[in-house]
C-alpha cells in the first residue's frame, strides 16, 4: 500500500511539472515543428507522462509511444488511449528483444532506469543523493528496428531513457531523418557512445539543448566532434539535456 501511494504521488508530481507550464509547451512545439509536419510519424521512446506526445499531437503528427512503467502506462492510456493516431507500447527499448530489469524510482519516476550503471553513477553525485530506486520489475525489451518494422519509419525519434540511450540506438540499424537523445553529465561516456552510433548510422549534423530549455544552444549545427568537445567542457551542474541529430 505504501509503495502504491509513493508511486501515485510521484506520478502526480510529474504531471504538475510536465503539464503545468504553458510557455514551456509552446517552446516545445516551436522546437519540434522543425522536425515534424502534419501526418508525420514520431517515436517517443521513454514517454513518461506524455508531454512530448502532447506536443507531437499539437503538431498533428502520429505517435508511437514506448514506456515500461505500469503506472505511467495507465496514465498514458487514460489521457491518450482513445486516439487512433497514438499507439502505446509497454516496454524498454534496447539493443535486442528479450527481457530486462527496470529499476523504479517511486518518488521520482522520471529517473526510473534499466541501467545499473546509471544508478551507480548517481550514487556518487551530490545532487542525486536523495534519489532511491526502491522497486524492480522484469519488463519486455523491444528495439527501434522492431518498432519500425511494426509501425513504419518515423520522421523523428525522441529517446529519453536514463542512461540507456546508447543501448536503444544499438537496436537501430537504419538511418531516419532525425532524432534526439538525452544526455547527463553523470554519464558523459553514454552520450559519446550514442553520438558515435549516430555517426555510424549516417547522421552528419548535430545540435544540443540544455535541460528543459526547449531551444538549441548553437545557432549553427555542427559535427559530432563539436558536440563531444562541448559535452566535455560542460560543468557538472548543467546536469542534463538533449542531443539532436539530423542527416544531410
Amino acid at each position: 500500500m505504501l509503495d502504491k501511494l509513493r508511486t501515485w504521488l510521484g506520478v502526480w508530481r510529474s504531471m504538475r511539472i510536465y503539464y503545468g507550464n504553458h510557455a514551456r509547451a509552446a517552446a516545445m512545439d516551436r522546437l519540434y515543428e522543425g522536425f515534424l509536419k502534419p501526418g508525420d510519424l514520431a517515436f517517443d521512446i521513454g514517454a513518461h507522462v506524455g508531454d512530448r506526445i502532447a506536443s507531437f499531437r499539437r503538431l498533428r503528427a502520429k505517435v508511437v509511444a514506448v514506456e515500461p512503467q505500469p503506472a505511467l502506462v495507465k496514465v498514458l492510456l487514460m489521457i491518450y488511449g482513445k486516439s487512433f493516431e497514438i499507439k502505446l507500447e509497454q516496454a524498454v527499448v534496447g539493443r535486442e528483444p528479450g527481457e530486462t530489469t527496470l529499476h523504479v524510482n517511486l518518488r521520482n519516476p522520471t529517473v526510473s532506469t534499466a541501467s545499473p550503471d546509471f544508478i551507480a553513477a548517481a550514487g556518487s553525485a551530490r545532487r542525486w543523493q536523495r534519489e532511491r530506486w526502491n522497486r524492480t520489475l522484469r519488463v519486455p525489451v523491444t528495439t527501434l528496428d522492431a518498432l519500425i518494422e511494426k509501425y513504419g519509419e518515423p520522421d523523428f525519434i525522441k529517446i529519453d531513457v536514463e542512461g540507456f540511450e546508447a543501448e536503444a540506438l544499438a537496436g537501430l540499424s537504419r538511418p531516419v531523418k532525425a532524432l534526439s537523445f538525452e544526455f547527463t553529465t553523470l554519464q558523459r561516456e553514454v552520450a559519446v557512445a550514442a553520438l558515435r552510433r549516430c555517426v555510424e548510422l549516417g547522421f552528419t549534423r548535430f545540435n544540443v539543448a540544455l535541460g528543459e530549455s526547449q531551444r538549441f544552444e548553437h545557432d549553427e549545427w555542427g559535427s559530432a566532434e563539436d558536440v563531444e568537445t562541448w559535452l566535455a567542457a560542460l560543468p557538472d551542474e548543467a546536469n542534463s539535456g538533449d542531443v539532436y541529430a539530423a542527416r544531410g
